[in-house]
């Protein structure tokens, strides 16, 4: 089983929360309380194209500016991260930058996914336009639209992510086919020469 690190990052009263418990308790609770400081839950998940299981632990982050000084210390060891706006709200779009630039200091590269959430209210105060070119513009790996209340698209983000991040930090290993790190030089599972296959390559 892979173990993987997300992030879930965006202002105060975006979703944040309530799309993490869509997605780990199946339910929708309209009295979601804020997150004070930092809270996270744990869900693992089948990954069925590439025939491997993936244990989330999903960081869920207070949006308040007082909180966002802790912030830097948890991005330790994140394989992903998911920034979340509020598509009624724009002042929570254009809070994605703040989150977005403590993510690239805070961390290596990793994946981040562009979240719009509450779409289920249908009244956007930013427009889609502007959305897919910020996404663009900061290389950030996809959009998705979401709604923790309806369930839209919530579980395809975190099956994405984590297709996502395996392909880009993952090889399968041609001598007995498990996932491993790209960086290694033998596989952990049997011992396969990695170093060896890339000059036999060569050839």
């Amino acid at each position: 089983m892979i173990k993987l690190k997300i992030i879930v990052a965006g202002a105060k009263s975006v979703g944040k929360t309530s799309l993490i418990r869509r997605y780990c308790t199946g339910f929708f609770m309209i009295d979601t309380l804020s997150t004070i400081g930092v809270d996270f839950m744990v869900k693992t998940l089948n990954i069925e194209e590439l025939n491997t299981e993936v244990n989330f632990s999903i960081w869920d982050f207070a949006g308040e500016n007082k909180f966002r000084q802790l912030f830097p210390s948890y991005c330790s060891g994140a394989s992903g991260a998911l920034l979340l706006f509020d598509i009624t709200n724009r002042d929570s779009f254009e809070d994605i930058n703040e989150w977005l630039e403590l993510i690239n200091n805070a961390s290596g590269k990793i994946i981040k996914f562009l979240i719009a959430s509450k779409c289920d209210l249908d009244d956007w105060a930013v427009s889609k336009e502007e959305v897919l070119k910020f996404q663009k513009d900061n290389k950030l790996d996809t959009f998705v639209e979401t709604s923790a209340k309806t369930g839209k698209n919530v579980d395809i983000v975190f099956n994405n992510i984590g297709k996502s991040i395996i392909e880009m930090s993952m090889r399968k290993c041609p001598n007995c086919g498990e996932l491993v790190q790209k960086e290694v030089l033998f596989c952990t599972f049997c011992s396969e020469n990695f170093e060896r296959e890339k000059y036999a390559q060569t050839k």
